[in-house]
């Protein structure tokens, strides 16, 4: 179930996201991905999930938690949602691989944390 606090639940939509890029790209390469439009598509949208709901997380919540990298993530959302002629799909292939990862561990424990 989804959490009550405003802040639970962008934060359960970042790591739903997430989750979902993960699921998508497990056991791909990016050969796979640069010749599949859907799963490019799949994971664009859901990156421009997970900063939408990042720029929608209180500025006081994100101050408490510098570790995640709030900044970059929403301005990748900007990328995706009104530059999507310039995308880089090397570099977003970087972010489903390295940085997803990441972003899922530093989620996990905020959300369960509320929860629970």
């Amino acid at each position: 179930m989804r959490p009550e606090s405003a802040d639970q639940a962008f934060l359960w939509d970042m790591l739903d996201a997430a989750r979902a890029v993960r699921s998508f790209i497990e056991g791909k390469r990016f050969s796979d991905y640069e010749q599949n439009r859907m799963l490019r598509g799949a994971v664009e949208r859901h990156v421009e999930i997970i900063g939408e709901a990042a720029g929608k997380v209180s500025k006081v919540f994100r101050e408490r938690h510098p570790g995640i990298p709030w900044h970059p993530i929403i301005s990748q959302r900007h990328v995706l949602a009104h530059e999507y002629g310039e995308i880089e799909h090397a570099l977003l292939w970087k972010v489903a691989t390295e940085r997803i990862p990441e972003l899922i561990a530093c989620l996990e424990p905020l959300v369960s944390t509320e929860e629970s």
